[in-house]
């Protein structure tokens, strides 16, 4: 589904990324790690042709990133960026609709399908009992619930989500990673990213571990997500544990006067 070789990426004049390849397959689930400021949402817009390359290649289904329109990209790739604010009341159920505009032509009003998907989309996420109310009277783990709910509107082949579980509550974490292995079953290619090592672990087949804008490592998260890699990611000192049923969960150490 998409193939990232040899990339390297940043702003117009700056360069903050180098030497990025990797391949995300059909129904595959990558997570993303790495600190603040190290490249992550940089590297998201880039593959999705939001800010230029650099060097190196991006494609979608084997076509060139730069080869596809802004339509094309979006009909194949739902995006979920870190945060939004609601400026605008628009109800949390046309907030969703938004995500059909791709399917739809210039002079197009929704249909009944598209307000079908966007119900749908809502539902699968529980949100159902909001579809009325302003998005700007939401709490912001509601807002970011919608912005996902948004993006399975419509309908993509590839789901690429930054900071996906940022603002939400523990119970609503759960649920959009459940989400997104629930997706991936389905054929849905995921690109996310996150701060806790947990996640990787929960739902997704490999880690690209990222530091100023390389990749430290990138493979299974068991073999990956070690105290040592961590360590350089980080700069803390973290014990990962196995767990009974063959999991894996990350615990700090903290200094302590």
């Amino acid at each position: 589904m998409l193939q990232v070789e040899s990339l390297a990426f940043g702003f117009p004049g700056r360069t903050i990324g180098r030497d990025v390849s990797f391949s995300l397959g059909s129904g595959e689930v990558m997570c993303v790690l790495g600190p603040n400021g190290g490249g992550k949402t940089t590297l998201f817009r880039t593959v999705l042709g939001l800010l230029e390359k650099h060097s190196g290649s991006i494609t979608l289904e084997g076509r060139p990133i730069e080869s596809l329109s802004r339509t094309e990209i979006a009909r194949l790739i739902g995006y979920v960026p870190q945060g939004h604010s609601g400026y605008f009341a628009y109800t949390v159920r046309d907030f969703v609709l938004m995500g059909r505009t791709a399917h739809l032509g210039i002079f197009s009003s929704p249909s009944k399908k598209d307000h079908d998907v966007a119900g749908r989309a809502l539902a699968s996420l529980g949100m159902g009992h909001l579809a009325e109310r302003p998005i700007t009277e939401v709490s912001g783990g509601e807002r970011q619930l919608a912005l996902v709910a948004r993006a399975l509107a419509q309908e993509p082949r590839l789901l690429v989500l930054d900071e996906p579980t940022a603002n939400l509550d523990f119970g609503n974490q759960v649920r959009v990673l459940e989400r997104i292995a629930a997706l991936a079953h389905t054929g849905i290619s995921i690109l996310f990213s996150s701060h806790d090592p947990d996640h990787a672990f929960l739902c997704a087949q490999r880690a690209l571990l990222l530091a100023e804008g390389r990749a430290l490592e990138i493979g299974a998260p068991r073999d990956v997500i070690r105290a040592d890699t961590l360590q350089r990611l980080y700069g803390v000192s973290v014990q990962v544990l196995p767990l009974a049923g063959g999991g894996h969960t990350c615990l700090p150490s903290i200094a302590r006067p």
